[in-house]
């Protein structure tokens, strides 16, 4: 209701410019800043995910296989590593 408020007397100055964002709207990319150090272990990148069990992490780690449930929960210091479905890391994040 307020931002139609907004809208409403703003279309003498500067005009509506379309819906409001809604959660379902995809949101623009922002950077992301390795808070999680994830540079450091970008070298298993293409290797089974087995090679993990000899890399000591002390920190939040999540692995993250095809079709895997998700939260949306987001610890910038937690490393997402993202599986194919041979079990080969394809991809790490933060998060």
């Amino acid at each position: 209701m307020f931002r139609n408020m907004i809208c409403v007397g703003g279309v003498v100055l500067v005009g509506c410019t379309g819906p409001a964002p809604t959660p379902e709207t995809p949101q623009p990319a922002m950077p992301v800043k390795d808070t999680c150090k994830a540079v450091q272990v970008a070298e298993f990148i293409g290797r089974p995910s087995t090679s993990l069990e000899k890399k000591l992490l002390l920190q939040p780690v999540r692995i993250i296989r095809p079709g895997d449930a998700v939260t949306e929960d987001f610890l910038p210091t937690r490393i997402n590593f993202f599986l194919d479905s041979e079990g080969t890391i394809q991809r790490i994040t933060c998060g």
